[in-house]
């Protein structure tokens, strides 16, 4: 037993003898009917520390009426919880932290954070986080809990964590304590209900007294999940309510319009614009079925908000799309499981480090490997299992869904995973594999990608939980695959415009067979049909050969007995196919089935689409989409979608993500000066521009030399990359002007011999990249639109252009870039080595004291670069 120290203490002599004495480090929870209850407990508490010259600190953040009042010895901080988790919790613990040792601190009631996070799991979570740093500083603290406002998932925590937890009831005016927690401390009386009585803590020993008492409020236990206790289901509780209300004819619009911006707030969103938009489309019905498929509590995140809004706007603007929708089934993970998750598996600190700039990356791929080791709560895993027998063998896919994602002016495309669950096998495999798949997700967030967007989008302190979408995925068995007949993404404003026949305003799609990640991804071995909406079937390409060329022939699926997201050539797709509506997204190639004529096997298809295109509804369909999902966000947008067709001429279409697309049209753009002098021409390139019309500066050129580049080995070729990321990173981000990077094939691809393998990070910086094509005479290349690379150029404002050196419409001035002098030595003397194949150039210099001026025409589809005298032009 511990001796009583003299030093700590409640301020009530009697009532420490029941604790057998406080201890430094103890934080005193009180579970009380009313906070009037709290406070005859805190006014002696506070007496003592002001009597013994102890710090004390008191956080005021409740609706209730101040606890301790302004005066000498007492520090007041006041806080809203309003503002979200992590800036309340870092605001606690930064006071905290500054004030010391040995300090007492009074704590508002508890209970009313909930009103503001709508969550007991973010209460358990936020008293896990602060008791232990109190209890390390050697402090004594007071809290307080109102007696059944709260489920296991608040009280569990706290009972688990607290060294002190005691039931405080007021009965014929006298306030009686019942200590059901008291760590490494003991008596046979202490867990005993005591009567306050003059300077005593009296037992009761008597059983009618002790029952009365007791009997006072019903028990409410501390591990049952009884949905009428916690904040999260008594609100949904209240919304059957008024919907049942209704259903009877009973006028309550007020509480249901009520109701629905608090549950908005509380499940969807807490952006306003999102919330205005959800307010016109979503009701206490949605709401309702959005909780019936949630695991947990907390906000579901941007993604499964954008296809729930999406889904809600096309129905009630398109009363016909209630039939061409498939059916909608998914199930949501609360971002409140996520933080949850966190503090279970000891990962929260790290977190914390991500707010700030200095540390961001600290301990980030520690934590990372131990949220892939993770395991979760009972009563969560219990619902993972119940979602998992719903589906029962249907394959699944789980997204990311943070709560910054897909969100106005953050798209976060590609920095979280998504993982497909193909749930084949055993059902302890398949739920060991839903499991790993949320892992996945859950160590993504503390990716290296992931943590460098958030920095330079400045957003390393805004609130981003990580609420997960479980969808079923969208498609067709065939034989032993599963995919679905079409997928793409569409845009409703294309800025990959090649042709002045196109109308930019009308968007465009990119078309894939099979699964959607073809689409989105960027594929360096295969590509994908670009349709123009406004012109369908203009092709970039001018002859069937070039068709036959550049048509998707790997088609990505889900091989159900392998249990794995596969990829096969279309030929053994369709061969293993024999339900596929083959004519509806293929060609016969005529020339060759004619070259074939008497020979075995010849496979004569290619993957155009025309006739999905030409003779079905289909493009008419996604104009429509795209326009109407464009007019309710008043804002671009970007589609995920896939097609089934049912019969030979009718399909269901999934829409599986929506989220505003950050582009612009281009602006007023003045040609370059002519004549131009071909010496000052460094480069021109027509037909293959994304990004915004633009004249600027270029002060810095970074040359892969094709001719040298091509000739190294593969290795080689990824120190190269790293090399250009090392150049780069040579530059402020706040550079007043330009860097261009020029090289041969694909920037960012994962095959180096197809370009130059760079991580987006690594190229963050640039102002433009240039491609040089030399082995795709007479096509574009297959860019990145809508894939999460072009996201990245978009969001960062990075011009795309592709150069043709044997067109005779686009030119590059070899020797100009042989003539300059080359600083990459003088710059990294280490990798003085590959000057021959990276040539770093400034303007002006010596060779020539002129600057170099860019001229982009996105709707042209124009790029010039060209030389110019110092202050004879003004950038745009």
């Amino acid at each position: 037993m511990a001796a009583i120290d003299a030093q700590v203490s409640t301020g009530l002599a009697g009532l420490d003898r029941v604790f057998r004495g406080v201890m430094a480090g103890d934080n005193i929870v009180w579970q009380v009917d009313s906070i009037e209850d709290y406070r005859p407990l805190v006014e002696p508490f506070c007496q003592y520390a002001r009597d013994k010259g102890r710090r004390l600190v008191y956080f005021h953040f409740a609706r209730h009426a101040a606890l301790v009042l302004e005066g000498p010895g007492v520090e007041i901080h006041t806080l809203d919880p309003g503002e979200g988790f992590e800036p309340f919790l870092t605001a606690i613990h930064k006071t905290i932290e500054l004030t010391g040792r040995g300090a007492y601190y009074i704590f508002d009631g508890l209970s009313d954070l909930v009103a503001d996070w709508y969550s007991d799991q973010m209460l358990g979570n936020f008293f896990m986080l602060t008791c232990p740093y109190l209890y390390d500083l050697e402090t004594v603290a007071y809290f307080a809990l109102v007696r059944g406002h709260h489920s296991f998932h608040a009280t569990a925590p706290i009972l688990d964590t607290t060294q002190l937890f005691n039931d405080v009831y007021r009965h014929h005016g006298e306030l009686y304590v019942r200590p059901l927690k008291v760590q490494q401390r003991y008596s046979p009386t202490m867990h005993m209900l005591h009567v306050w009585r003059g300077e005593e803590f009296l037992p009761v020993t008597d059983s009618a007294t002790i029952a009365e008492i007791l009997t006072l409020t019903p028990w409410t236990g501390l591990k049952t999940n009884d949905p009428r206790l916690d904040i999260w289901n008594r609100t949904f509780l209240e919304v059957e309510e008024v919907l049942e209300a209704q259903r009877d004819n009973v006028h309550c619009a007020e509480p249901a319009h009520r109701l629905l911006q608090h549950t908005l707030r509380m499940m969807v969103s807490r952006d306003d614009r999102v919330i205005r938009l959800a307010e016109q489309y979503l009701s206490l019905t949605d709401i309702l079925a959005i909780k019936r498929r949630m695991i947990g509590a907390g906000l579901i995140g941007g993604k499964a908000v954008g296809v729930l809004l999406a889904r809600a706007i096309l129905k009630k603007n398109l009363p016909r799309w209630n039939d061409l929708l498939e059916i909608h089934d998914s199930f949501f993970i609360g971002s409140d499981v996520f933080y949850t998750f966190l503090v279970h598996n000891g990962c929260w600190w790290v977190r914390d480090k991500q707010k700030h700039p200095a540390t961001f990356l600290d301990g980030a791929e520690t934590a990372r490997r131990r949220i892939l080791r993770g395991d979760f709560p009972d009563d969560t895993l219990q619902q993972f299992s119940d979602m998992l027998d719903y589906f029962g063998q249907s394959p699944m896919i789980v997204r990311s869904s943070s709560l910054l994602e897909d969100d106005f002016g953050n798209a976060f495309a590609g920095k979280y995973d998504s993982v497909f669950c193909v749930n084949q096998g055993p059902r302890e495999k398949r739920l060991e594999d839903l499991l790993s798949a949320v892992r996945t997700i859950y160590a993504s967030t503390m990716s290296e990608r992931a943590l460098m967007y958030r920095a330079r989008r400045g957003i390393l302190d805004r609130d981003e939980q990580m609420g997960l979408l479980v969808q079923r995925v969208s498609g067709v068995q065939q034989s032993n695959l599963f995919y679905p007949h079409v997928a793409g993404v569409a845009l409703s404003f294309n800025p990959y415009a090649w042709s002045e026949q196109i109308d930019p305003t009308m968007g465009m799609v990119r078309l894939v067979m099979g699964l959607g990640t073809r689409a989105v991804d960027r594929s360096d071995d295969d590509y994908t049909r670009v349709v123009s909406l406004s012109d369908p079937e203009r092709r970039p390409e001018s002859n069937f050969d070039s068709v036959r060329q550049y048509a998707q022939k790997r088609i990505d699926v889900l091989d159900l007995e392998h249990n794995q997201l596969a990829t096969y050539a279309f030929t053994e797709v369709a061969k293993l196919s024999p339900d596929l509506p083959l004519a509806m997204v293929a060609t016969v190639d005529d020339a060759l089935e004619q070259r074939a004529r008497g020979m075995k096997e010849v496979f004569p298809w290619v993957l155009t689409f025309e006739q999905l295109l030409r003779n079905t509804p289909f493009v008419a369909d996604l104009r429509e989409m795209l326009k109407t999902l464009q007019h309710a966000y008043d804002y671009p947008v970007d589609v995920e979608f896939t097609a089934n067709f049912i019969d030979d001429h009718r399909y269901k279409i999934d829409l599986v993500q929506c989220r505003p697309f950050q582009v612009h049209e281009a602006g007023t753009i003045p040609n370059p000066p002519t004549p131009l002098d071909p010496q000052r021409l460094v480069l021109e390139a027509h037909g293959a521009v994304i990004g915004h019309s633009r004249i600027g500066t270029v002060d810095r050129l970074v040359y892969v030399v094709p001719g040298v580049y091509g000739q190294l080995p593969l290795n080689d070729r990824h120190q190269i990359a790293r090399l250009i990321g090392q150049i780069t990173r040579l530059r402020s981000p706040d550079a007043a002007n330009a860097l261009l990077l020029i090289g041969p094939g694909r920037w960012g691809t994962t095959s180096p011999e197809l370009g130059v393998p760079v991580r987006f990070a690594e190229i963050s910086s640039a102002a433009a990249l240039c491609e040089i094509v030399t082995r795709r005479e007479g096509l574009a290349p297959d860019v990145s639109l809508g894939t999460h690379f072009f996201s990245d150029l978009v969001e960062t404002d990075i011009l795309y252009l592709a150069i043709f050196p044997q067109r005779q419409d686009n030119q590059l001035n070899e020797a100009f870039f042989d003539q300059q002098p080359n600083r990459l030595a003088e710059l990294l003397p280490n990798a003085a080595e590959w000057a021959d194949c990276v040539r770093v150039i400034d303007l002006p210099n010596a060779a020539h004291p002129m600057v170099l001026r860019l001229n982009a025409n996105t709707l042209e589809q124009r790029v010039c670069c060209y030389l110019e005298a110092v202050g004879t032009a003004e950038e745009a």
